[in-house]
């Protein structure tokens, strides 16, 4: 049996990105029903010098579309600018991630393999292949953002359980 890194990542992030969509629709009543603003729940964090929830969510994307962006450059840096201030935003930018990720080509995803690139913030800089990348950066951060944005949610009242952050497993069929 032959497995890919496309295998191994993209239908990983379409999977937790579908749940993180669920997850922001659940947020979005959530909100509608108590009458609160949706800034409520996008600026909500679980300790005082951590990101909040929007951070999360924006985290997720990056993470997943945006580090395959990052392998085709050759350099990936955290993307700083902010996170959207609505829940509608939120979801546009999910949505957004999930159709570009379903455009990617495997043979261009499994043609990674070896590249060298490199992971920039600040001073710090990190040589990686971009497989290495992808699977012990990347991924690790995008499941730790997703994590993080359910933590958040959960803290804050919302009726969610494991169900609603693992989505729609991929069963034989």
């Amino acid at each position: 049996m032959s497995f890919t890194l496309h295998d191994a990542l993209v239908p990983t992030w379409q999977q937790i990105l579908g749940s993180m969509t669920r997850l922001l629709d659940k947020a979005q009543a959530h909100s509608i029903e108590r009458n609160l603003p949706d800034s409520t729940l996008i600026d909500a964090r679980l300790a005082d010098d951590m990101l909040p929830f929007g951070y999360q969510i924006k985290s997720v994307v990056v993470h997943s579309v945006g580090a395959i962006q990052g392998v085709r450059n050759g350099l990936f840096s955290p993307d700083l600018s902010p996170w959207p201030d609505s829940f509608v935003g939120l979801k546009d930018q999910v949505s957004n991630a999930m159709t570009a990720l379903e455009k990617i080509n495997p043979n261009e995803i499994n043609g990674f393999l070896g590249r060298d690139m490199r992971f920039e913030i600040g001073e710090r800089r990190m040589d990686f292949t971009a497989e290495n990348f992808l699977l012990s950066f990347s991924m690790p951060n995008f499941f730790f953002h997703a994590t993080t944005a359910y933590d958040i949610l959960r803290h804050k009242g919302l009726t969610i359980g494991k169900r609603d952050f693992i989505g729609k497993p991929r069963v034989k069929s």
